[in-house]
């Protein structure tokens, strides 16, 4: 079945969303991949607090996100003159609550005020020379089409595509068919994908699914190629970190973390 749509939503009145089969996970057939519908809560704590800027959104995945849909449930916490903060739900068909997430606005200085501030330099490798390459996942746990259908990948010259720390560009699509998505919703769905580009090992014993994710951006990433410099680390307690340095075209935007669940397969 190929997959269909140009999206990876669609919705009738913006709060209950439909994934399209670009949004399905590789680890079940029923649910979601979390990078797209992080996207989808970044967009409600923007819509939630739109005269400051989201810095960082902080999502713990209590349950597997419904592929058959869901609706997205935003409240301010805290309204404040230099910082705001938000909490979003994943709310299923059945009322249940599947995914929390908190936003952290900060209110931006006027236009040339901290033209001279300092900051440590990122140097991303060189776009214009990465060609094409494979998505970073094996083996799905099913036959139909997912996440990986919608992306596209490049590497640059002498970049490994094996297991192990590594950089990569990714293209992904819009959270929804009829809306120019913001820089940080954007970023999203290649935000959650640490966890595939840094993998330890290209084995398929292993699973190594993320229970959050955390993306702050110091910067709005610009265009619509970014790339993450991303290493992971397992232990043999089950508990691994993704930590992945983002950027764009330009450098450093901020920073992705996922704290991994492994299990054997």
């Amino acid at each position: 079945m190929p997959p269909v749509g140009d999206s990876y939503f669609t919705t009738a009145d913006g709060d209950r969303f439909q994934p399209t089969d670009f949004c399905r996970g590789p680890w079940s057939p029923d649910a979601c991949h979390a990078g797209p519908p992080t996207g989808l809560l970044a967009r409600a704590s923007e819509l939630a607090v739109p005269h400051q800027r989201l810095a960082r959104i902080t999502v713990d995945l209590i349950r597997p996100i419904p592929h058959a849909g869901f609706a997205v449930a935003a409240e301010v916490t805290r309204s404040g003159r230099t910082v705001s903060t938000t909490l979003m739900r994943v709310i299923d068909g059945d009322g249940k609550e599947v995914v929390t997430a908190r936003g952290l606005h900060q209110a931006a200085v006027a236009e040339g005020e901290l033209d001279d501030l300092p900051t440590t330099p990122y140097q991303p490798p060189p776009f214009g020379e990465a060609v094409d390459g494979p998505f970073p996942f094996g083996k799905p746990a099913h036959d139909l089409p997912f996440f990986r259908d919608s992306v596209q990948v490049r590497y640059n010259p002498g970049e490994p595509t094996t297991a192990g720390p590594k950089r990569a560009w990714m293209k992904t699509l819009p959270l929804l068919p009829d809306e120019e998505p913001s820089p940080f919703q954007r970023i999203c769905p290649l935000a959650d994908c640490g966890n595939a580009f840094g993998r330890n090992t290209d084995s398929f014993d292993y699973a190594y699914m993320n229970t959050d994710l955390t993306v702050l951006l110091h910067r709005a990433p610009q265009g619509e190629w970014f790339g993450m410099d991303v290493a992971g680390r397992w232990e043999p307690t089950g508990v691994g970190m993704s930590d992945a340095l983002l950027f764009d075209q330009h450098g450093a935007v901020g920073r992705a973390l996922q704290t991994l669940l492994l299990r054997p397969r």
